[in-house]
Parts: C-alpha cells; structure tokens; sequence
C-alpha cells in the first residue's frame, strides 16, 4: 500500500461500573473534561438503539456512555452497562488475552500520581520503574476504582523509546 501513514488515534473506550463516580474520578486524578453525556444508550428501534445493538451484540439491553477528552484532544470513552450489568472481576488484569490491556497518562510527577490515584479507590499494580537504567523514563502500573489498567509513565511513547 502505497499511501500508507500513520493514523491517529481519537479515544480508547473504557467500561466502569458508575458512571458518574467514574466521570468524577478521571475529572479530578487527570484533569479530563467531560465533553459529552452520560448518555443513555438503549436497545430498541431508535437510531442510536440499533447501533448500540449492532455493536455490542443481542444480549445489550441498556447502558451509559460519556466522552472525556484530555490535553492532547484524546478521549476517554466511558461506558456502564446496566442490561447486562458491568462488573469487576477479582483478578482483571488478563495481559495474556488479545485486545486492548491498558492505556497510558503521561504524569512528570509519577510517585505523586500513584499515591494519589491508591488514596483516590484506585490501586497500584506495581512499583514505580526506572524503565531504562540511566535514562528519566519512568513507568507504573496502576488500576482504577472500576479495574481498569492505567500505565502512568513520566514521558510520551516517542520521548522514550526514540532515544535509546
């Protein structure tokens, strides 16, 4: 293919369990704005019902979504499912199954931002790691009060692996 570039990327979807503790968690640890919603999603006859239908499958019956946006105009995409109902399973942190494992903020002060996010519901899933010996990089893993992974990370993805 000869027209082939880079895409970007606009927003990462994100299931949780309340909606709006949810929006009030990434609004007050991120600094992300609401940019749309809740909005109810519904499985019926409607527009956005036979979308959300389509997407998610015959068993959706009802949900919520909103849209968070953050610095850099990426987006959070929220989702509680209410029909059948969102859950946090004990041990969700299932690295060896395809599909998306985690998503990244980029926070210069990253032992504050763990320590925050523990006090805040969250949980830290590990240390803070120096990533490369002798470089600033720095990484954690941490997880959300609704069990999703969040990579905190000191520098942007290009910062840290184009300078090796």
């Amino acid at each position: 293919m000869s027209n082939l570039y880079p895409r970007v990327v606009t927003h990462v979807g994100v299931t949780v369990t309340n909606m709006v503790k949810a929006i009030e968690w990434y609004r007050t640890i991120f600094g992300f704005q609401l940019l749309a919603g809740p909005a109810e999603l519904v499985s019926d006859d409607s527009h956005f019902g036979m979308i959300g239908r389509d997407i998610f499958g015959a068993d959706f019956r009802r949900g919520q979504l909103a849209q968070l946006t953050g610095a850099n105009g990426v987006c959070i995409e929220l989702f509680q499912f209410d029909e059948p109902r969102s859950e946090v399973r004990q041990n969700n942190f299932e690295y060896w199954k395809a599909g998306i494992m985690h998503f990244t903020i980029i926070e210069p002060e990253i032992e504050k931002m763990v320590q925050t996010i523990a006090e805040s519901g969250g949980k830290a899933r590990s240390k803070v790691w120096t990533l490369f010996p002798g470089k600033p990089y720095k990484i954690a893993y941490c997880e959300d009060p609704f069990g999703n992974i969040v990579e905190i990370s000191t520098h942007s993805t290009e910062q840290t692996w184009s300078n090796l």
